[in-house]
C-alpha cells in the first residue's frame, strides 16, 4: 500500500479498537477514523466519498454498519469496502456481501493479517495482483433441476479446451455434482480438499486440486459427501474465482439449481452469465423466474445468454409459445440427441463423442462466444484486457 496516494475512511462500532487497524496501513496513510454513529452525518458522508478504501467495523451483526456499507458502494462503486466483524456469523456474511461489501474480515486479527487482507481488496478492486484475474468467467444457471446446466457446462468447457483456451470448470453443485462423472473423472481431491488444506491460497496451490481432463480442460470439482460442502465458504469462493481469473482465459461455473449464497458469489465474480432451459412448462416457468431474480441483482434479461436444451422435442410448445413466455428469444437451440445418454454413462461430453452432432454444434458454437483467445492465434498468446464489469447488486440488497 502506498501511504502518499491511499485516503482511508474508518466507521467503527465503539467497542472495537481501531489501534491495530491503524496500524495496518503504512505510516502517513491519511486515515479517518469515525464511529458507526458519527458515520451517519454529512461531514462523514462527504469523507467517505473522498475516501479510496471504505473500513465498516461492528462487533455484533448492526444495521447500521450494513446500512453504511449499502450507501458507501451507491457512493462510488469503484473502489473497495472492507467489513471488519467480531461476532458470530449467523448471516451476517451473507448480508454484508448483499449490501455491496467486497471483503469479510473476521476480529481479532493482528495489524499484519490486516494489511494483508486490505491489501487483496485493493488489489482486487484495482485490477493488479494475484487476485484480479482478466479472463472470462461464465456462471451456469439452471434455476430447475433436470435442464441439462452441468451437461451445458461440461461441454462448453471442453470445446473452448479443444478450440485452445485454458479452461476451468468448477462444480458449485457442492452437495450433488455431476461433473466429475459427466466427464469420466475421479475425485481424488476436490474442493472441500482445497477448502480444508489450511494457509494462503495461490495459484500454484489451486492447480493442485484440480483435475486434467483428455481435452486439456481442468475441473474442481465437487465434495464426495453433501456434508462437506458446509466447509466452502463464501469468502474462500471469492478468493478462488480471482486466482481461476488470473489464470485461465476462461472459467466456466457449474451451479445448484438455487439461488444459494454461494451461487450469489459467483454471478458477483462473473463477467458472463448463461441460463438453461429446456422446452418443458415447468422448466420454461422457473427459467422466467430465474431472470427476473437475476434482473433484481442488475442482469438484465438482454445480457444474459439464455440456453433452451431438447429445443425440438414435440411438446405442444412453439418457440413462440417460448418467446411470448419468456419475453426473449433464446440465444441458442440445442436439439435432442439419442447419443447424449450414452455418452454421460461413458464419461464424454458430446461435442467428444459425437463432434458432427446438432447437440454438440450447438454446444460449440456457445463456447466461441465466451472464447477470449483471438482466431489464429496459438495457446498462451497474449489476452486482450476486457473491460472492467460494472459492480451488479447483490441479491436482496437492502433497499432494492
Amino acid at each position: 500500500m502506498n501511504a502518499s496516494s491511499l485516503r482511508v475512511f474508518v466507521a467503527l462500532e465503539e467497542s472495537i479498537d481501531g489501534a491495530s487497524l491503524r496500524e495496518a496501513f503504512p505510516a502517513g496513510t491519511p486515515v479517518r477514523v469515525l464511529t458507526l454513529d458519527e458515520a451517519g452525518d454529512r461531514t462523514a458522508s462527504e469523507l467517505q466519498e473522498a475516501a479510496d478504501l471504505v473500513v465498516v467495523g461492528c462487533a455484533e451483526a448492526r444495521e447500521q454498519a450494513l446500512d453504511l456499507v449499502a450507501a458507501a458502494v451507491r457512493q462510488r462503486s469503484d473502489r473497495p469496502v472492507v467489513v471488519l466483524y467480531g461476532g458470530s456469523p449467523n448471516g451476517f456474511l451473507e448480508r454484508a456481501f448483499e449490501a455491496g461489501a467486497d471483503d469479510l474480515i473476521t476480529l481479532p486479527q493482528s495489524a499484519s493479517q490486516l494489511a494483508f487482507a486490505l491489501e487483496k481488496a485493493l488489489a482486487r478492486r484495482r485490477g493488479v495482483g494475484a487476485g484480479a484475474g482478466s479472463g472470462a468467467m461464465v456462471t451456469v444457471i439452471g434455476p430447475k433441476g433436470g435442464t441439462g446446466k452441468t451437461l451445458t457446462a461440461c461441454n462448453v468447457a471442453v470445446a473452448l479446451a479443444l478450440a485452445g483456451s485454458s479452461t476451468v470448470l468448477v462444480d458449485l453443485d457442492l452437495q450433488f455434482g455431476d461433473v466429475g462423472l459427466a466427464l469420466g473423472l475421479r475425485p481424488e481431491r476436490t474442493i472441500y480438499d482445497l477448502a480444508v488444506s489450511g494457509g494462503s491460497l495461490d495459484g500454484e496451490k489451486v492447480d493442485g486440486f484440480l483435475a486434467q481432463h483428455p481435452s486439456g480442460a481442468r475441473a474442481l470439482l465437487a465434495p464426495v459427501r453433501p456434508d462437506q460442502a458446509a466447509a466452502v465458504g463464501v469468502v474462500f469462493l471469492r478468493e478462488v474465482f480471482d486466482i481461476l481469473r488470473a489464470r485461465y482465459d476462461v472459467v466456466i461455473v457449474d451451479t445448484p439449481p438455487a439461488f444459494t449464497p454461494e451461487v450469489i458469489a459467483a454471478v458477483d465474480s462473473s463477467s458472463e452469465l448463461c441460463v438453461v432451459g429446456m422446452l418443458d412448462a415447468l422448466s420454461l416457468k422457473d427459467t422466467k423466474i430465474g431472470l427476473e431474480t437475476l434482473a433484481q441483482m442488475g442482469y438484465p434479461s438482454e445480457e444474459v445468454m439464455l440456453v433452451l436444451n431438447r429445443a425440438d422435442t414435440s411438446v405442444g410448445i412453439s418457440q413462440a409459445d417460448v418467446e411470448q413466455l419468456l419475453g426473449r428469444r433464446p440465444d441458442v437451440l440445442v436439439p435432442s440427441d439419442r447419443a447424449i445418454p450414452r455418452a454421460i454413462t461413458d464419461g464424454l461430453p458430446i461435442v467428444v463423442a459425437a463432434p458432427r452432432s446438432g447437440a454438440a454444434g450447438a454446444f460449440t458454437a456457445l463456447a466461441s462466444r465466451y472464447s477470449n483467445v483471438p482466431a489464429g492465434t496459438s495457446d498462451g498468446a497474449q489476452r486482450p484486457e476486457p473491460e472492467a464489469p460494472a459492480r451488479r447488486r447483490r441479491l436482496l440488497r437492502k433497499g432494492s
